[in-house]
């Protein structure tokens, strides 16, 4: 029996090892995170792909990466993960201290603006808390990528994971007083014809975010002629400020140039609906405190300035 669960012990000590390996693409990483030498963390791993029959990883002298079958299992594996740390939640009680590393995924202004001041007061509150922060406008596989949340803008469809509503974000549709002197205020979404306008490349399909409205309670979706392309908001905030033309991007990265009067909103009166912003995370029984704190958090802080959005 002692036998038994001393191999029990050990194979979830090597799920352990490799999940962590898998994460951070690295035997070293790895090892650092559960404070084990790199060789160690090697030769759990080896022992591991032996019982298993399987080889989990691409060895090279630079780098690791999953086989087919290393992510297959490494998928199954976070799953167990999950509930190993949910366990442990539920014996420290629910009022446990925040502990563990806290791997979250943001766009990148969201971050900067928004969580970034989060995480920080987390940090004071929680000294046993480290926080492994991911600033992407891409969409990261959370199951995958191992990560304990993502916060993610609009409409969610993966049915693994679970969402949590904080906040939302309006688009708004500017320019700099000097360019609409020149060249006049539109008048309704299809006066854009006559403007230059700057449009958003999407950085997962590389394609022009169209410019939406809502006319008559109807969502009106516009593909203006684009003067400049950029896959950066807060560029093209720096470029309708410069005069060069129209630009619709979300609210948060327009507050210093708003306030400062380097731009102005237009046809505010056709504004589209705001998108929902949500904290998304895999599905679990119960939740660990790192990752409760976290969202209690960012859920707390759109309560209380509901003028403010999120991108």
């Amino acid at each position: 029996m002692i036998e038994e669960e001393y191999s029990s012990m050990n194979h979830i000590q090597q799920l352990v090892a490799f999940a962590t390996a898998a994460r951070n693409g690295s035997f070293a990483r790895a090892g650092r995170e559960l404070s084990q030498t790199p060789s160690t963390i090697a030769k759990s791993i080896a022992r591991l792909e032996t019982q298993l029959g399987v080889k989990l990883f691409h060895r090279t002298t630079r780098q690791v990466s999953l086989t087919t079958d290393g992510q297959q299992l490494f998928e199954q594996c976070q799953r167990i993960l999950d509930e190993v740390e949910a366990l442990r939640t539920f014996a420290a009680g629910a009022s446990g201290e925040p502990a563990g590393v806290l791997r979250v995924e943001m766009p990148i202004t969201f971050g900067k603006r928004v969580v970034m001041p989060v995480l920080a007061k987390l940090l004071e509150r929680h000294p046993r808390l480290r926080i492994d922060a991911r600033l992407s406008d891409q969409y990261s596989d959370v199951i995958r990528e191992g990560l304990d949340a993502v916060v993610r803008v609009g409409a969610l469809n993966d049915s693994r994971l679970v969402a949590r509503h904080v906040s939302q974000q309006s688009l708004l549709l500017c320019a700099s007083p000097e360019y609409l002197a020149r060249r006049g205020r539109p008048r309704n979404p299809y006066d854009l014809e006559r403007h230059q306008c700057m449009v958003f490349r999407l950085p997962a399909s590389g394609r022009d975010r169209p410019f939406q409205f809502r006319v008559d309670g109807v969502g009106v979706d516009l593909q203006p002629e684009a003067r400049l392309r950029l896959g950066d908001g807060e560029a093209l905030v720096e470029a309708a400020a410069a005069g060069l033309g129209l630009v619709q991007v979300p609210e948060v990265m327009l507050t210093d140039a708003l306030a400062e009067g380097r731009l102005v909103e237009v046809l505010e009166e056709f504004r589209p609906p705001p998108l929902p912003i949500s904290v998304v995370y895999p599905t679990t029984r119960m939740l660990p405190a790192r990752v409760r704190v976290f969202i209690d958090a960012l859920s707390e802080r759109g309560a209380a300035k509901p003028r403010i959005r999120l991108s």
